[in-house]
């Protein structure tokens, strides 16, 4: 038996996994993205990166601002609930969709709705699970395929897959990779929901964390902690936002680092010897800089912006 299934997701994570859909054959009748929105310098209006994989495969598109019946745009929800009947899912996937899902959206295909979540539940629920895994110096991650309910990634696991954190990894090649699992995962997953053949499992109770949203105030480096933290914050938050410091006067973005030992500077001192930029850091220990980017410039070895310094 081959499943119908409607997808939902938005930003090129879940882009993977609707390729993976599509490369397996899979039926998609239907696709629901967040609306298009203003980016860039000219804040032109840009579609999702699921929309331009639907566009491509001619698979109808919906983006409704909200699918709360009783919410604010109650006629997008409506719109939406009729797109998704007229469809007829037997399933719908979601992956970095970016929309809560009220009940009727969960009760309405005969499989419920399967979530590509990029962590090992119950390890970092919430927004920002790839972030936080890199910032909290996790020596693994994951795919977790999961049953929704009306938690916040709390349903039950119908499959699970582990991959090493890399000592290099940002969030950007970590992304990278845990996409491309994602995408065999629930490829694997609908196989065996079309023959009966997935067993949840409830998620742990012990082992709980939230992988709460990326504030921009977060991006601000704290010389007062110590060195390995800040490298792996420079990591994690690597291409968004990018961590930051002040020096000379101005705002400069740090891409990559390196934890060397200390030179006895209090933390944020800044040691200039030829080819290094060394920052004092709060645990004894210290940063070299290795790449940084200037206020409207672009990403530079260090070497390139001390040259530029002395010239």
């Amino acid at each position: 038996m081959t499943l119908r299934v409607a997808f939902a997701g938005t930003p090129a994570f879940a882009a993977v996994a609707l390729r993976a859909l599509i490369e397996a054959r899979l039926p998609v009748p239907l696709v629901l993205t967040q609306p298009d929105r203003p980016a860039g310098r000219g804040l032109k209006l840009q579609t999702s990166a699921v929309k331009q994989v639907a566009q491509q495969h001619g698979i109808a598109v919906a983006q409704p601002r909200s699918l709360k019946l009783d919410g604010n745009f109650p006629e997008d929800a409506a719109a939406a609930r009729a797109a998704l009947e007229a469809a007829r899912p037997d399933v719908i996937v979601v992956a970095a969709y970016g929309l809560i899902l009220p009940a009727w959206v969960l009760a309405l295909p005969r499989l419920g709705c399967i979530n590509i979540h990029a962590s090992l539940l119950p390890r970092w629920r919430g927004a920002a699970p790839i972030h936080r895994a890199i910032e909290a110096g996790d020596k693994e991650t994951g795919i977790t395929i999961m049953q929704m309910d009306e938690g916040l990634d709390t349903g039950d696991m119908l499959l699970v897959e582990s991959m090493p954190i890399a000592t290099d990894d940002t969030t950007a090649t970590l992304h990278d990779k845990l996409a491309m699992l994602g995408g065999r995962l629930i490829v694997e997953a609908l196989e065996a929901a079309a023959c009966g053949g997935l067993a949840p499992r409830r998620q742990p109770e012990a082992g709980v964390t939230y992988a709460h949203k990326i504030d921009k105030a977060e991006a601000h480096i704290d010389w007062q902690q110590p060195a390995a933290q800040i490298e792996r914050r420079i990591r994690a938050f690597d291409p968004q936002p990018g961590c930051h410091f002040e020096f000379e006067g101005e705002a400069l973005k740090v891409w990559r680092a390196r934890v060397a030992s200390g030179f006895g500077g209090s933390p944020g001192a800044v040691h200039l010897d030829g080819q290094r930029f060394t920052v004092a850091c709060g645990d004894g220990a210290a940063l070299d800089v290795l790449e940084l980017q200037r206020p409207g410039g672009r990403r530079q070895p260090v070497t390139a912006f001390l040259a530029a310094r002395r010239g």
